[in-house]
């Protein structure tokens, strides 16, 4: 009975901790730019992983190691990049409702890229009415129209990285290495292909790019001990832990039922930014939410079956 419940379990805290991890994000932005972020935060994700699994993981050859290179690029360094500087310029809410249209994206690029029947009828329904619920969610009430929404056209950018990212992932899975062993592998090269942000940060990094981590000169936000957990969460949980257990869940549950669950992320990101960051949602926004959810669970109807969405 508790082997059937552990994927249950392990979805319910992915959910929970991925929702979170929006808020953790909007609050150390108040201190930390959108580089620094995404730094401290898989830095940290890749020293759980060699603690957890100090023994690393070898390759069969160059084909094999360029899969955990796109997945590290796309899904960690660009993907979570991108998806910080987008909090950084709109609400948390809209990230995490637009974000969550991934697997539609996924679907596109499958059908481009991997010849997939991915495209069907309930998928093109599927995604205009998603897209009509993120124009609400973007818009949120407001009286002007914006022609230049920034974080909410990041957002869609990250969401679409996202799927060539899920497309690598569905090739690593198949490769039969274990879960914090083949995760280990793609925060590595994430990590490498950070190394060029930040250097561009120290030299010429803005508002949202910079990097300053001497504590000397920022003693304020080392010291203050909701930034510290805030980069636990993000670091240790909404990366390390949270990645391996989706992929388990996926694993036990399969892929299409695993993820109807991610659609509830976006939910529980509304709840919390508005206990947390005190963010509003509107009625039109609230409408555009129902209507993003909607069109996501009409266009994954009998499709997707052999695509992970998640690490």
């Amino acid at each position: 009975m508790k082997k059937q419940a552990l994927p249950y379990i392990l979805a319910a805290f992915c959910i929970l901790v991925w929702g979170v991890s929006f808020i953790c994000t909007k609050y150390l932005l108040r201190t930390f730019s959108s580089l620094e972020i995404l730094i401290l935060r898989f830095v940290t994700g890749y020293i759980a992983f060699c603690i957890i699994s100090p023994k690393p993981l070898k390759t069969s050859g160059i084909k094999e190691e360029l899969l955990f290179i796109g997945a590290g690029l796309c899904g960690i360094t660009i993907y979570q990049f991108v998806e910080n500087i987008a909090i950084y310029f709109t609400a948390a809410n809209n990230v995490s409702i637009i974000v969550s249209t991934c697997p539609m994206f996924t679907a596109i690029i499958a059908a481009i890229f991997l010849h997939e029947k991915t495209i069907t009828k309930n998928f093109v329904l599927g995604f205009v009415i998603a897209m009509t619920g993120i124009v609400l969610v973007t818009l949120n009430g407001s009286s002007e129209f914006s022609l230049s929404p920034k974080g909410d056209l990041l957002a869609l950018g990250s969401a679409i990285c996202w799927g060539f990212y899920s497309l690598f992932v569905s090739k690593i899975n198949s490769l039969g290495h274990g879960n914090f062993a083949s995760t280990r592998r793609i925060f590595f090269w994430a990590l490498i292909f950070m190394i060029p942000l930040a250097i561009y940060g120290l030299v010429f990094g803005g508002k949202s790019t910079s990097i300053n981590f001497c504590p000397a000169e920022n003693t304020a936000r080392w010291s203050d001990w909701k930034n510290i957990l805030n980069l636990v969460i993000l670091g240790v949980f909404a990366s390390s832990l949270a990645f391996v257990a989706w992929n388990k869940t996926c694993k036990a549950l399969g892929t299409v039922k695993t993820t109807a669950a991610i659609y509830m992320v976006c939910v529980v990101t509304i709840i919390f930014s508005f206990i947390f960051l005190g963010e509003k949602i509107s009625l039109p926004g609230l409408f555009g939410t129902f209507l993003t959810i909607l069109g996501l669970f009409i266009s994954e109807k009998k499709q997707n079956k052999n695509i992970n969405i998640r690490s």
